[in-house]
């Protein structure tokens, strides 16, 4: 698969998605700092979940070019719609703990899933770069 506009963009948001996260879950609940690391990380982690519907591959089982990995993009948008309406409801609780969910799936979960060889990022890392593969 060629390195698109698509991938690029995802990558932009996954990485500061990925990197973000813990600095906002780690921050003082309720700090002008949670908040505003909060709403950068989950927009970096909406827009990681949308670009990443512009990435399909029709070369592993897919349907429509969608692959298993698309599932988390789905989970992602639908954990931080839920942890955002918890955070409303000041259901602290219930926010911190789909926030985490959502930080270990969608970017943890997701980017170990797209480090497997045979996937774009894989081959990248396990061939092109440490030539194991």
């Amino acid at each position: 698969m060629p390195l698109s506009p698509a991938i690029v963009i995802h990558l932009c948001f996954a990485i500061s998605a990925l990197a973000l996260g813990p600095l906002a879950l780690n921050a003082r609940k309720g700090s002008r700092w949670h908040r505003m690391s909060g709403y950068f990380w989950v927009a970096m982690m909406v827009g990681a979940a949308v670009s990443s519907l512009f990435i399909r591959d029709f070369r592993l089982p897919n349907l429509a070019g969608y692959t298993p990995i698309h599932i988390l993009s789905v989970a992602t948008l639908v954990g931080v719609v839920g942890a955002l309406v918890y955070v409303a409801r000041r259901n602290i609780a219930a926010h911190r703990k789909t926030m985490l969910r959502v930080y270990l799936g969608g970017c943890v979960g997701a980017g170990l899933f797209a480090l497997l060889p045979g996937r774009f990022l894989g081959q990248l890392l396990w061939h092109q770069a440490l030539g194991l593969v």
